[in-house]
């Protein structure tokens, strides 16, 4: 499955069971002082006692995206196109590894360096993935984002 996914395959990438994918947000991270890059974040966020939409666990079924899965969980992340063409929902993956299959807005440092996935087309390939969610809007980012549904639903009101 990791030979597809790292040949370019344009076929979905599907494990045979569900994934639990635990998010963190990465304007708790920066609240908090905390990094990225620590050996411990995950730890930090539950001792700290984090609840939703900041901090949890979700499981993500086969066949079913990051976003998908986080939205019928109750989550409300940012999205803009669905298909792996914008930033917006980007996730920095701390643990555990996400196959993206049909993106084609990331570069291969955003990627390799960062670790940075899209959740709309993120398939998790591990049993458990950590992501920091809310990166869409950071530096890095910004030139790859597009206007989202609710931003566009704001407007008009």
């Amino acid at each position: 499955m990791v030979r597809r996914y790292a040949e370019g395959s344009v076929e979905p990438v599907r494990s045979g069971t569900p994934s639990t994918v635990y998010h963190l947000d990465r304007a708790v991270v920066d609240e908090r002082g905390w990094s990225i890059d620590d050996d411990d974040l995950f730890a930090k966020a539950a001792e700290a006692d984090l609840d939703l939409p900041e901090y949890g666990r979700f499981l993500v079924e086969p066949g079913e995206s990051i976003l998908e899965a986080a939205e019928r969980g109750g989550r409300s992340w940012p999205y803009a196109c669905r298909g792996g063409a914008c930033s917006n929902c980007a996730v920095i993956v701390v643990e555990g590894d996400v196959a993206m299959p049909g993106q084609s807005i990331l570069s291969d440092e955003q990627i390799r360096a960062a670790n940075a996935r899209l959740s709309c087309v993120g398939v998790p390939i591990t049993d458990e993935v950590k992501v920091v969610t809310g990166v869409g809007d950071a530096d890095d980012f910004a030139d790859l984002r597009l206007p989202s549904p609710a931003d566009e639903a704001g407007a008009s009101d």
